[in-house]
């Protein structure tokens, strides 16, 4: 797992050259690429002293390398206008560097470290390269939301360790003769990361004034990081989340509530944000009642949605290079001006709102049978939840593409060949991992 990190170390010279920018980019490419030639078994692999790769984690660093490569391929305004694009590639490879440590250290205080230093870099991306002044009053949100828990969650992790003698993820496994206030202070950090409804206020703002690499990497992994961490930290207290199941409530109840204001944005940004915290309250539900489809689904649902939602938010950042506006009710009628990247919002939007072959289904399907093995009462919250998913997804295509065209525009071309290589690279695997059985097995 060093080389992999090493290969990183390494790049960081480079990102500080003048006109290294694609061949930054193939590096991050290759290098996930590398990393996924290297195979995987259902086990902890390339273990050294802190490090190791399960199946879990293994889904997750694939999606760090392919989304910070993707990120590198939307973000060619920053190297357009000569935005301190050096600074730029040295803050991306610092946070794919963080978020790839995240994953891949087995012991608690490490992945606390690499967690909150992961913050750092996505506060400095949303505060040098967002769009409106309102990026500080997003940047505090962020901050300190994620870090109003984190000291519970260091406290948590230290009374684990004079407790066990061992923070290491695999050697605390089911011990549930711990109190609730520790079950609330581990797993409070990564309902905020999630994020849970109620706690999600930091979301939609840090995303409407992220740049689009910013909002790319956000959906794509900082969420993710949550998830991951919710995983590891609820196997040890399998009982005390089935006792205290209000997590499940919160996260679906939240979800439909989420999925009727989605019904009421006309900001296409900040739709697909709130779409985020309705996908992460299934995610939620599956974790906490943490049986085997439950727990699969969520984690299937985490990598889906990470390609879905970055490919959507790509999507919007195209219309908004070409508009200079994330209103729908100027970003009307696309299909009149953008004819060919009309395909890519349909299958984006098919992909979002679960339809076949998708790996949104699969991860759906696996999410709402573990919930309904759970309790029977859920099944009228998850009806209206999969209905109003479907209208919200519906709502942004036909009012973004159908439509007469906005007065105001005059002139713009169809796409270049590099976004369409950027939609497609979101999309294929999103469809094609669904043939791979293998991720069932993680667990």
């Amino acid at each position: 797992m060093l080389k992999f990190i090493l290969i990183l170390l390494f790049l960081i010279p480079l990102s500080l050259m003048d006109k290294k920018y694609w061949l930054m980019q193939l590096m991050i490419f290759m290098s996930g690429f590398m990393f996924f030639m290297k195979g995987f078994m259902l086990s902890w692999i390339d273990i050294s002293y802190f490090l190791g790769v399960d199946l879990l984690s293994f889904g997750l660093i694939l999606l760090s390398y392919w989304i910070c490569s993707l990120m590198m391929l939307a973000s060619e305004s920053i190297l357009k206008k000569k935005y301190f694009v050096e600074n730029f590639m040295f803050m991306l490879l610092l946070l794919l560097l963080m978020l790839i440590l995240s994953f891949s250290v087995m012991d608690l205080i490490m992945f606390y470290i690499f967690f909150e230093v992961s913050l750092v870099p996505m506060l400095i991306l949303i505060l040098g390269w967002g769009y409106q002044p309102e990026r500080l009053q997003a940047g505090i949100y962020l901050l300190f939301y994620t870090l109003f828990a984190s000291l519970p969650l260091l406290m948590g992790a230290l009374y684990l360790w004079k407790m066990e003698g061992s923070l290491m993820f695999y050697m605390f496994m089911f011990y549930d003769e711990y109190s609730l206030y520790l079950y609330l202070s581990l797993i409070l950090a990564f309902l905020i990361k999630l994020p849970m409804f109620m706690v999600h206020l930091w979301l939609p703002k840090a995303h409407v004034e992220a740049p689009i690499s910013g909002s790319m990497i956000l959906a794509g992994i900082m969420l993710k990081l949550g998830g991951y961490g919710l995983l590891r930290v609820v196997s040890i207290f399998v009982m005390k989340g089935k006792l205290y199941n209000i997590f499940i409530s919160i996260g679906l109840v939240g979800g439909v509530l989420v999925s009727l204001l989605c019904l009421r944005q006309m900001d296409i940004k900040s739709l697909i944000a709130y779409s985020s915290i309705v996908h992460m309250g299934m995610v939620l539900g599956g974790v906490m009642v943490s049986n085997y489809w439950g727990v699969w689904g969520a984690y299937f649902m985490m990598l889906a949605h990470g390609l879905c939602s970055s490919g959507m938010f790509c999507l919007a950042n195209l219309s908004y290079e070409r508009l200079n506006s994330r209103s729908m009710l100027l970003n009307k009628g696309m299909m009149n001006l953008m004819s060919s990247m009309t395909l890519w919002w349909f299958l984006l939007s098919c992909c979002n709102m679960a339809a076949p072959p998708s790996m949104n289904l699969l991860s759906e399907i696996s999410l709402l049978s573990s919930l309904i093995a759970y309790s029977k009462v859920l099944i009228f919250i998850l009806m209206l939840m999969s209905f109003f998913s479907a209208c919200y997804t519906l709502y942004l295509y036909s009012y973004s593409q159908h439509g007469k065209l906005f007065s105001g525009v005059y002139s713009s071309m169809s796409g270049y060949i590099r976004e369409y290589l950027l939609m497609f690279l979101h999309w294929l695997p999103l469809n094609l991992i669904v043939l791979k059985s293998i991720f069932m097995l993680w667990i």
